[in-house]
Protein backbone atom coordinates (compact mmCIF):
# COMPACT_ATOMS: atom_id res chain seq x y z
CA UNK A 1 0.00 0.00 0.00
CA UNK A 2 1.39 3.34 -1.02
CA UNK A 3 2.53 5.31 2.19
CA UNK A 4 0.79 8.96 2.57
CA UNK A 5 2.21 12.10 1.02
CA UNK A 6 3.33 14.44 3.60
CA UNK A 7 1.27 17.27 3.90
CA UNK A 8 2.82 20.48 2.47
CA UNK A 9 4.55 22.98 3.79
CA UNK A 10 4.44 27.18 3.54
CA UNK A 11 8.08 27.57 2.80
CA UNK A 12 8.50 23.91 0.57
CA UNK A 13 10.77 25.39 -2.26
CA UNK A 14 13.11 27.88 -0.50
CA UNK A 15 16.83 27.33 0.00
CA UNK A 16 18.60 28.68 2.84
CA UNK A 17 22.17 29.05 3.93
CA UNK A 18 23.02 28.79 7.35
CA UNK A 19 26.40 30.20 8.16
CA UNK A 20 25.93 30.57 12.33
CA UNK A 21 26.99 29.06 14.98
CA UNK A 22 25.91 28.10 18.31
CA UNK A 23 22.45 28.87 19.00
CA UNK A 24 20.44 32.20 17.42
CA UNK A 25 21.81 32.41 13.72
CA UNK A 26 21.53 27.95 13.97
CA UNK A 27 17.25 28.43 15.89
CA UNK A 28 16.74 30.98 12.84
CA UNK A 29 17.37 28.47 10.30
CA UNK A 30 15.68 25.76 12.72
CA UNK A 31 12.26 27.62 12.52
CA UNK A 32 12.18 27.63 8.66
CA UNK A 33 13.23 24.24 8.22
CA UNK A 34 10.63 23.37 10.08
CA UNK A 35 8.26 24.77 8.31
CA UNK A 36 9.72 23.28 4.53
CA UNK A 37 12.78 25.40 3.82
CA UNK A 38 16.05 23.32 2.44
CA UNK A 39 18.77 24.36 5.17
CA UNK A 40 22.11 23.84 4.03
CA UNK A 41 24.22 24.34 7.00
CA UNK A 42 27.87 25.19 6.71
CA UNK A 43 30.78 23.98 9.00
CA UNK A 44 34.12 24.29 9.85
CA UNK A 45 35.27 20.93 8.42
CA UNK A 46 37.73 20.49 11.24
CA UNK A 47 34.90 20.50 14.47
CA UNK A 48 32.06 21.66 13.21
CA UNK A 49 29.24 23.91 15.48
CA UNK A 50 30.55 23.97 19.21
CA UNK A 51 26.62 22.97 19.57
CA UNK A 52 27.58 19.33 18.87
CA UNK A 53 29.71 18.88 22.24
CA UNK A 54 27.64 21.48 24.32
CA UNK A 55 25.50 20.12 27.42
CA UNK A 56 24.73 16.25 27.81
CA UNK A 57 27.11 14.33 25.27
CA UNK A 58 26.21 10.66 24.33
CA UNK A 59 28.22 8.99 21.65
CA UNK A 60 30.59 12.16 21.14
CA UNK A 61 27.31 14.48 20.00
CA UNK A 62 25.28 16.61 22.07
CA UNK A 63 21.39 16.01 22.42
CA UNK A 64 20.39 19.22 22.00
CA UNK A 65 22.40 18.68 18.19
CA UNK A 66 19.94 16.27 17.36
CA UNK A 67 16.68 19.21 17.88
CA UNK A 68 18.57 22.32 16.96
CA UNK A 69 20.16 20.87 13.48
CA UNK A 70 16.84 18.52 12.41
CA UNK A 71 15.89 18.79 8.96
CA UNK A 72 19.23 20.55 8.38
CA UNK A 73 22.01 18.99 5.48
CA UNK A 74 25.15 19.57 6.95
CA UNK A 75 28.23 20.24 5.04
CA UNK A 76 31.55 21.62 5.66
CA UNK A 77 33.80 24.68 4.52
CA UNK A 78 36.71 26.45 5.50
CA UNK A 79 36.25 29.90 5.27
CA UNK A 80 39.14 30.82 5.71
CA UNK A 81 40.54 29.72 2.56
CA UNK A 82 39.59 31.81 -0.02
CA UNK A 83 38.54 28.40 -2.45
CA UNK A 84 36.30 27.78 0.57
CA UNK A 85 34.69 31.33 0.18
CA UNK A 86 34.48 31.12 -3.40
CA UNK A 87 32.10 27.95 -3.07
CA UNK A 88 30.02 29.37 -0.26
CA UNK A 89 29.64 32.37 -2.88
CA UNK A 90 28.33 29.55 -4.98
CA UNK A 91 25.83 28.13 -2.62
CA UNK A 92 24.40 31.40 -1.60
CA UNK A 93 24.29 32.75 -5.45
CA UNK A 94 21.49 29.58 -5.69
CA UNK A 95 19.70 30.22 -2.48
CA UNK A 96 16.79 32.70 -1.67
CA UNK A 97 17.81 33.31 2.19
CA UNK A 98 20.81 33.68 3.84
CA UNK A 99 21.79 33.91 7.28
CA UNK A 100 24.75 34.47 8.82
CA UNK A 101 25.84 35.61 12.96
CA UNK A 102 29.50 36.57 12.77
CA UNK A 103 30.79 39.43 14.26
CA UNK A 104 29.92 42.65 11.94
CA UNK A 105 32.96 43.52 9.47
CA UNK A 106 33.63 39.79 9.01
CA UNK A 107 31.52 38.69 5.90
CA UNK A 108 32.39 42.00 4.21
CA UNK A 109 36.61 41.16 4.82
CA UNK A 110 35.74 37.82 3.24
CA UNK A 111 33.91 39.74 0.20
CA UNK A 112 30.47 37.85 1.07
CA UNK A 113 28.77 40.65 2.27
CA UNK A 114 25.54 41.69 1.18
CA UNK A 115 26.82 44.41 -1.40
CA UNK A 116 29.01 41.20 -2.97
CA UNK A 117 25.67 39.78 -3.89
CA UNK A 118 23.59 42.68 -5.20
CA UNK A 119 24.54 41.56 -8.60
CA UNK A 120 24.38 38.20 -8.88
CA UNK A 121 21.70 37.28 -6.76
CA UNK A 122 18.95 40.40 -6.42
CA UNK A 123 16.52 38.71 -4.20
CA UNK A 124 18.60 36.93 -1.71
CA UNK A 125 17.39 38.15 1.47
CA UNK A 126 20.77 38.35 3.56
CA UNK A 127 19.85 37.87 7.40
CA UNK A 128 22.58 39.30 9.87
CA UNK A 129 22.36 38.35 13.76
CA UNK A 130 24.81 39.60 16.04
CA UNK A 131 25.04 40.98 19.63
CA UNK A 132 24.49 45.08 18.67
CA UNK A 133 23.27 45.23 15.12
CA UNK A 134 25.12 46.14 12.12
CA UNK A 135 25.85 49.76 13.07
CA UNK A 136 26.15 52.15 15.80
CA UNK A 137 29.91 52.66 18.11
CA UNK A 138 28.75 49.52 19.97
CA UNK A 139 28.76 47.25 17.01
CA UNK A 140 31.77 45.76 16.56
CA UNK A 141 31.80 44.52 20.48
CA UNK A 142 31.05 40.54 20.58
CA UNK A 143 27.87 40.22 21.96
CA UNK A 144 26.96 37.02 23.70
CA UNK A 145 23.29 36.43 25.10
CA UNK A 146 24.21 36.96 29.02
CA UNK A 147 25.59 39.80 27.81
CA UNK A 148 23.12 41.52 25.85
CA UNK A 149 19.89 40.09 27.87
CA UNK A 150 21.94 42.21 30.62
CA UNK A 151 22.35 45.34 28.29
CA UNK A 152 18.58 45.01 26.98
CA UNK A 153 17.18 45.88 29.95
CA UNK A 154 15.57 42.39 31.24
CA UNK A 155 18.59 41.25 33.95
CA UNK A 156 17.57 44.57 35.51
CA UNK A 157 14.08 43.70 35.82
CA UNK A 158 14.41 39.77 36.59
CA UNK A 159 15.29 39.09 40.13
CA UNK A 160 14.61 40.07 43.83
CA UNK A 161 14.69 43.30 44.72
CA UNK A 162 17.91 44.74 46.54
CA UNK A 163 20.13 41.19 45.53
CA UNK A 164 21.80 40.91 41.98
CA UNK A 165 20.20 39.64 38.87
CA UNK A 166 18.99 36.30 37.86
CA UNK A 167 19.97 34.85 34.81
CA UNK A 168 17.22 32.42 33.54
CA UNK A 169 19.12 28.98 33.29
CA UNK A 170 18.48 29.54 29.43
CA UNK A 171 19.90 31.84 26.66
CA UNK A 172 17.04 33.40 25.86
CA UNK A 173 18.55 36.34 24.08
CA UNK A 174 20.11 34.03 21.08
CA UNK A 175 16.87 32.14 21.29
CA UNK A 176 14.54 35.23 20.97
CA UNK A 177 17.06 37.13 18.29
CA UNK A 178 16.42 33.46 16.29
CA UNK A 179 12.86 33.55 16.30
CA UNK A 180 13.56 37.91 15.36
CA UNK A 181 15.73 36.67 12.55
CA UNK A 182 13.30 34.11 11.61
CA UNK A 183 10.45 36.62 11.84
CA UNK A 184 12.10 39.65 9.55
CA UNK A 185 13.17 36.52 6.84
CA UNK A 186 9.14 35.91 6.11
CA UNK A 187 8.40 39.49 6.13
CA UNK A 188 11.20 40.54 4.22
CA UNK A 189 10.41 37.62 1.57
CA UNK A 190 6.77 38.54 1.58
CA UNK A 191 7.88 41.91 0.80
CA UNK A 192 10.10 40.75 -2.18
CA UNK A 193 6.80 39.53 -3.43
CA UNK A 194 4.30 42.37 -3.34
CA UNK A 195 7.22 45.48 -2.34
CA UNK A 196 10.04 45.05 -3.93
CA UNK A 197 9.68 43.35 -7.20
CA UNK A 198 11.72 40.41 -6.56
CA UNK A 199 14.57 42.28 -4.59
CA UNK A 200 15.88 40.97 -1.25
CA UNK A 201 16.82 43.13 1.63
CA UNK A 202 19.17 43.15 4.64
CA UNK A 203 17.66 41.88 7.38
CA UNK A 204 19.56 42.91 10.40
CA UNK A 205 18.82 41.34 14.22
CA UNK A 206 20.92 42.52 17.36
CA UNK A 207 20.40 40.25 20.46
CA UNK A 208 19.77 43.08 22.54
CA UNK A 209 17.09 44.55 20.52
CA UNK A 210 15.62 41.15 20.33
CA UNK A 211 15.58 41.73 24.62
CA UNK A 212 14.49 45.26 23.83
CA UNK A 213 11.40 44.02 22.40
CA UNK A 214 10.10 42.68 25.12
CA UNK A 215 10.48 45.60 27.75
CA UNK A 216 6.60 46.09 27.40
CA UNK A 217 6.25 49.51 29.18
CA UNK A 218 9.31 50.27 30.48
CA UNK A 219 9.94 53.10 27.88
CA UNK A 220 6.98 55.03 28.21
CA UNK A 221 6.47 54.60 31.89
CA UNK A 222 9.93 55.98 31.96
CA UNK A 223 9.77 58.52 29.99
CA UNK A 224 6.25 59.96 30.82
CA UNK A 225 6.48 59.48 34.35
CA UNK A 226 9.86 59.16 35.58
CA UNK A 227 9.04 55.47 37.07
CA UNK A 228 12.05 53.30 36.32
CA UNK A 229 10.72 49.71 36.32
CA UNK A 230 12.78 47.35 39.32
CA UNK A 231 12.98 43.99 40.06
CA UNK A 232 10.21 42.52 41.50
CA UNK A 233 10.56 38.92 42.62
CA UNK A 234 8.07 36.44 41.40
CA UNK A 235 5.25 39.28 41.26
CA UNK A 236 4.31 41.47 38.52
CA UNK A 237 4.39 45.44 39.28
CA UNK A 238 1.16 47.24 39.15
CA UNK A 239 -0.66 43.66 38.35
CA UNK A 240 -2.01 42.14 41.59
CA UNK A 241 -2.34 39.56 42.15
CA UNK A 242 0.04 37.50 40.10
CA UNK A 243 2.91 35.54 42.30
CA UNK A 244 3.43 31.97 43.45
CA UNK A 245 1.80 30.42 46.90
CA UNK A 246 3.06 27.48 48.82
CA UNK A 247 1.17 24.56 49.24
CA UNK A 248 0.68 22.24 52.31
CA UNK A 249 2.69 19.63 50.99
CA UNK A 250 5.82 21.40 49.93
CA UNK A 251 4.86 22.39 46.62
CA UNK A 252 4.47 25.81 44.92
CA UNK A 253 1.57 27.26 42.46
CA UNK A 254 1.10 30.52 40.45
CA UNK A 255 -1.69 32.01 40.85
CA UNK A 256 -3.06 34.98 38.49
CA UNK A 257 -6.37 36.49 39.34
CA UNK A 258 -5.74 39.63 38.73
CA UNK A 259 -8.91 40.45 36.88
CA UNK A 260 -11.78 41.89 39.40
CA UNK A 261 -13.93 38.89 38.74
CA UNK A 262 -11.42 36.61 39.18
CA UNK A 263 -10.21 38.18 41.89
CA UNK A 264 -13.96 37.51 43.55
CA UNK A 265 -13.69 33.89 42.77
CA UNK A 266 -10.75 33.28 44.56
CA UNK A 267 -12.04 35.87 47.60
CA UNK A 268 -15.46 33.04 47.38
CA UNK A 269 -13.10 30.02 47.28
CA UNK A 270 -11.01 32.10 50.39
CA UNK A 271 -14.19 32.26 52.28
CA UNK A 272 -14.65 35.72 52.68
CA UNK A 273 -16.32 36.52 49.30
CA UNK A 274 -17.23 40.23 51.01
CA UNK A 275 -13.18 40.94 50.80
CA UNK A 276 -14.31 41.48 46.88
CA UNK A 277 -15.60 44.43 47.87
CA UNK A 278 -13.15 46.05 50.40
CA UNK A 279 -12.06 49.36 49.17
CA UNK A 280 -8.50 48.17 50.03
CA UNK A 281 -9.10 45.61 47.54
CA UNK A 282 -12.00 45.94 44.99
CA UNK A 283 -9.67 47.55 42.11
CA UNK A 284 -6.58 46.53 41.09
CA UNK A 285 -4.74 49.91 41.65
CA UNK A 286 -5.81 49.53 45.33
CA UNK A 287 -4.92 46.18 45.19
CA UNK A 288 -0.99 47.09 44.50
CA UNK A 289 -1.26 49.16 47.18
CA UNK A 290 -2.09 46.69 49.81
CA UNK A 291 0.25 43.70 47.53
CA UNK A 292 2.24 42.49 50.57
CA UNK A 293 -0.68 42.13 53.08
CA UNK A 294 -2.88 40.38 50.37
CA UNK A 295 -0.22 38.17 49.22
CA UNK A 296 0.06 36.76 52.48
CA UNK A 297 -3.99 36.09 53.05
CA UNK A 298 -3.22 34.50 50.01
CA UNK A 299 -0.69 32.33 50.58
CA UNK A 300 -2.00 31.41 54.22
CA UNK A 301 -5.11 29.86 52.17
CA UNK A 302 -3.00 27.86 49.64
CA UNK A 303 -0.86 26.36 52.38
CA UNK A 304 -3.81 24.87 54.17
CA UNK A 305 -4.35 22.25 51.06
CA UNK A 306 -2.50 19.83 48.58
CA UNK A 307 -0.73 21.26 45.44
CA UNK A 308 -3.54 18.85 43.69
CA UNK A 309 -6.76 19.88 45.81
CA UNK A 310 -5.60 23.51 45.50
CA UNK A 311 -5.41 23.58 41.79
CA UNK A 312 -8.55 21.52 41.47
CA UNK A 313 -10.48 24.26 43.15
CA UNK A 314 -9.08 27.47 41.34
CA UNK A 315 -10.06 25.72 38.44
CA UNK A 316 -12.99 24.79 39.49
CA UNK A 317 -13.94 28.34 40.09
CA UNK A 318 -12.20 29.89 37.15
CA UNK A 319 -9.22 30.74 38.36
CA UNK A 320 -6.12 31.44 36.41
CA UNK A 321 -3.57 28.71 38.06
CA UNK A 322 -1.16 26.12 37.76
CA UNK A 323 1.65 24.38 38.61
CA UNK A 324 5.95 24.80 38.49
CA UNK A 325 6.84 22.11 36.00
CA UNK A 326 9.98 20.32 35.29
CA UNK A 327 10.58 18.78 32.43
CA UNK A 328 9.72 15.80 33.94
CA UNK A 329 6.50 17.05 35.10
CA UNK A 330 5.98 18.38 31.17
CA UNK A 331 6.45 14.40 29.63
CA UNK A 332 4.02 13.32 31.63
CA UNK A 333 1.64 15.63 31.25
CA UNK A 334 -1.36 15.27 29.04
CA UNK A 335 -1.80 18.68 27.90
CA UNK A 336 1.48 18.33 26.62
CA UNK A 337 0.63 15.09 24.86
CA UNK A 338 -2.46 15.63 23.33
CA UNK A 339 -0.69 18.64 21.78
CA UNK A 340 1.91 16.58 19.99
CA UNK A 341 4.79 18.30 21.80
CA UNK A 342 7.04 15.34 21.69
CA UNK A 343 8.70 13.88 18.36
CA UNK A 344 10.33 11.25 18.73
CA UNK A 345 13.50 10.66 15.75
CA UNK A 346 15.82 7.73 15.12
CA UNK A 347 19.68 8.87 16.73
CA UNK A 348 22.35 5.78 16.48
CA UNK A 349 22.16 4.89 20.02
CA UNK A 350 18.31 4.82 19.77
CA UNK A 351 14.89 6.87 20.00
CA UNK A 352 14.79 10.21 21.26
CA UNK A 353 12.44 12.91 21.62
CA UNK A 354 12.80 16.12 20.58
CA UNK A 355 10.43 19.29 20.90
CA UNK A 356 7.85 19.86 18.65
CA UNK A 357 7.68 23.68 17.53
CA UNK A 358 4.88 25.81 17.44
CA UNK A 359 3.22 27.98 15.86
CA UNK A 360 0.70 25.40 15.05
CA UNK A 361 -0.39 25.55 11.55
CA UNK A 362 -3.93 23.43 10.52
CA UNK A 363 -3.30 22.59 7.34
CA UNK A 364 0.47 23.00 6.67
CA UNK A 365 2.31 21.93 9.65
CA UNK A 366 5.84 21.76 10.36
CA UNK A 367 7.34 18.58 11.13
CA UNK A 368 10.61 17.23 12.05
CA UNK A 369 12.33 15.10 8.95
CA UNK A 370 15.35 13.67 10.50
CA UNK A 371 17.32 15.03 13.63
CA UNK A 372 20.64 16.55 13.39
CA UNK A 373 23.44 14.96 11.02
CA UNK A 374 26.98 13.95 11.71
CA UNK A 375 29.67 16.32 10.26
CA UNK A 376 29.42 16.99 6.79
CA UNK A 377 26.91 14.30 6.20
CA UNK A 378 25.42 16.10 3.03
CA UNK A 379 28.65 17.19 1.52
CA UNK A 380 28.58 14.93 -1.28
CA UNK A 381 24.88 15.63 -1.94
CA UNK A 382 25.23 19.31 -2.44
CA UNK A 383 28.37 19.50 -3.72
CA UNK A 384 27.73 17.11 -6.58
CA UNK A 385 24.38 17.67 -6.96
CA UNK A 386 23.53 21.54 -6.42
CA UNK A 387 27.30 22.43 -7.24
CA UNK A 388 27.62 20.04 -10.23
CA UNK A 389 31.03 18.90 -8.66
CA UNK A 390 32.93 15.80 -9.71
CA UNK A 391 34.22 13.52 -7.69
CA UNK A 392 37.38 13.77 -7.95
CA UNK A 393 36.67 17.99 -7.33
CA UNK A 394 35.36 16.54 -4.19
CA UNK A 395 38.14 14.50 -3.13
CA UNK A 396 40.57 17.45 -4.08
CA UNK A 397 38.75 19.17 -1.93
CA UNK A 398 38.75 17.02 0.84
CA UNK A 399 42.71 16.61 0.55
CA UNK A 400 43.14 20.17 1.23
CA UNK A 401 41.38 20.55 4.14
CA UNK A 402 38.70 22.78 2.38
CA UNK A 403 35.87 20.19 3.08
Amino acid sequence: MESAKPHPRPLDGLRVIEAGQLLAGPFAATLLGYYGAEVIKVEPPDEGDPIRRWRVVQEGTSLWWYSLARNKKCVTLDLRQPEGRSIMRDLVNKSDIFVENFRPGTMEKWALGPEDFKASNPGLIYTRISGYGQTGPYAPRPGFASVCEGFGGFRYVNGFPGEPSVRPNLSIGDTLAGIHAALGILLAYIGRDRITKGVGQVVDVAIFESIYNLMEAVVPEYDGAGVVREASGSTLTGIVPSNTYPTQDGKTIIIGANTNSMFQRLCELMGDASMAQDPRYKENTARVEHQAELDGMIGRWTATLSQTEVLARLEAAGVAAGPIYSVEDMMIDPQYQARGLFEEVQIPSGTLKIPAIIPRLADTPGRTDWPGAMLGAHNDEIYAGMLEMSPSEIEALKSRGII
